[in-house]
């Protein structure tokens, strides 16, 4: 019997149910970025502590993500995508009633888990509801949503947290999850995908579970316990190494294994993988440290800190499905090294920033790094799962994207936060050194506020000098990704040229 498609206004609110999923799972994975000095504030905890809110939904989000196969055939497409936009309302809720930074955080992982199917399922869904005509606008209008959230992330949390409360960046998600939820079951309660039942390795994913979370809390915590001169840090460190070590030994040998690493044998996959991963870390950890450095040093409020942000997302905007459309008649390696070298551009531009430098030089290099947005993603898929049988897209596309989220977007969190402290503890020592009372701008300085108690002076001076710590560190940050992304440009010509995707466009499974 031939499917019957919705159509007209029907299709249309069918589609922006679906795509809501994949709006509020995108929008919370930045939304909170620019609001952590005020979530830190508030429960009284360091800015540095405040990013495990970020962390946490990261890690927790992508060790999921390589489950959603086995949980829509347990449960079937439809069920588990109504439940956990409701499930995902529902716990965004109580992250508002959050208390303390332990309750938040819990929170937070519970957020990711039940958010992790959200994006495979909507994009799964939404092809399987639209005619074959439709689906390439369909998944226009999907990929569009995918770089919106990012850009109205920052704003609307700046907004929100500014003109109500922080709490509120989560309460948002509740009418939307109801909205979609809704619609979704009337459209789709009768299109059920078939139910099966299939054994899940409950001891491989116990040990992923213990190992990719005991990391996860070794790199948070590792600043504020000296590293590994805290016994606590080492056992985190021994326990994660030894689970994820067993965790590949076991999964190696099962018949239905969390994760298939044979993936890596394709030269392709191996290398893309490698790529998008250390690009996605490069510019997820600027997404965080950049708020988090105009509002503590710079003195932005939140909204004007997401505002200024906020260009990167403009040109992906505008030319998403262009490039859609023309990355697959073309060599994508030539997209992907194009993408690099706009964001070394950026970078190298931003490396010479002072803290002086005005909102209209931080949205322009942004607006800039957009170009390489735009061509960032879509080539980088097309390279590394274009040589993968379309029977194993959907595995290969879980893995690949679970190296992503977890690495380029929890780790690579935790590893730019505590790079940027200790690179701000470095300058901070040497300009300290510098700072004597024979020198001639120290004493100008001194002249200048001679009316002040000397003690208010010296913590004046201490602040300045903590400015330019900072900005130094932001600095040396920014030359980095800048060389780092043009080493990867080699990489991506080590891999063969795909010509078109043997399966379907899974942009972001």
């Amino acid at each position: 019997m031939a499917q019957v498609y919705e159509a007209g206004g029907r299709l249309f609110l069918l589609n922006v149910a679906l795509g809501l999923g994949t709006f509020m799972q995108v929008l919370d994975s930045s939304i909170a970025n620019v609001a952590l000095p005020y979530i830190a504030g508030n429960l009284d905890v360091s800015a540095e502590q405040g990013t495990w809110v970020v962390t946490s939904f990261a890690a927790s989000n992508a060790i999921v993500l390589p489950l959603t196969g086995w949980l829509s055939d347990y449960f079937g497409r439809v069920r588990l995508f109504v439940w956990s936009v409701l499930m995902f309302s529902f716990v965004s809720f109580l992250c508002g009633l959050a208390s303390s930074l332990t309750m938040l955080v819990f929170l937070r992982v519970l957020q990711g888990a039940v958010a992790g199917s959200l994006i495979p399922l909507s994009q799964a869904l939404m092809i399987n509801s639209n005619p074959h005509d439709k689906r390439g606008a369909a998944m226009g209008f999907w990929a569009m949503i995918v770089i919106v959230a990012p850009v109205l992330g920052p704003i609307i949390g700046g907004y929100l947290t500014e003109e109500y409360s922080w709490p509120w960046i989560f309460y948002i998600n509740v009418p939307i999850g109801i909205f979609s939820a809704l619609l979704v079951w009337y459209f789709l309660r009768d299109s059920e995908s078939e139910i099966q039942r299939h054994p899940i390795d409950w001891t491989g994913l116990c040990l992923l579970v213990i190992g990719v979370g005991s990391l996860q809390i070794m790199l948070d915590r590792g600043k504020d316990l000296d590293w590994f001169e805290s016994n606590e840090i080492i056992a985190y460190t021994v326990v994660s190494f030894i689970a994820l070590t067993y965790f590949g030994i076991w999964n190696v040998s099962q018949k239905h294994p969390i994760v298939d690493f044979s993936f890596f044998k394709i030269r392709n996959f191996a290398l893309g993988s490698i790529c998008i991963t250390l690009g996605y870390l490069l510019y997820f950890g600027s997404a965080v440290t950049l708020p988090l450095w105009l509002q503590t040093q710079q003195g932005y409020t939140a909204y004007w800190a997401g505002l200024a942000v906020a260009p990167i997302g403009l040109v992906p905007f505008i030319f998403s499905t262009t490039v859609g459309r023309f990355v697959y008649r073309y060599d994508a390696r030539f997209f992907a090294a194009s993408s690099f070298l706009f964001f070394a551009l950026g970078f190298f531009y931003q490396s010479g920033f002072t803290s002086q430098v005005s909102l209209n030089d931080i949205m322009w290099v942004r607006f800039l790094q957009g170009f390489g947005i735009a061509v960032f993603f879509l080539p980088l898929v097309q390279i590394s799962l274009g040589q993968v049988h379309k029977d194993r897209y959907a595995s290969a596309s879980g893995l690949f994207n679970f190296i992503r989220i977890l690495v380029g977007s929890g780790f690579g969190t935790s590893l730019s936060i505590q790079l940027w402290t200790r690179l701000e503890i470095f300058h901070h020592s040497r300009l300290v050194e510098d700072e004597t009372v024979y020198r001639p701008a120290t004493q100008l300085f001194y002249r200048a506020l001679d009316n002040f108690d000397p003690a208010v002076i010296n913590q004046l001076l201490d602040k300045q000098v903590e400015q330019q710590a900072y900005m130094l560190a932001t600095n040396d940050l920014c030359y980095m990704g800048g060389w780092l992304f043009l080493c990867m440009i080699p990489l991506v010509f080590l891999c063969e040229r795909v010509k078109a995707p043997q399966g379907p466009m899974l942009v972001a499974e």
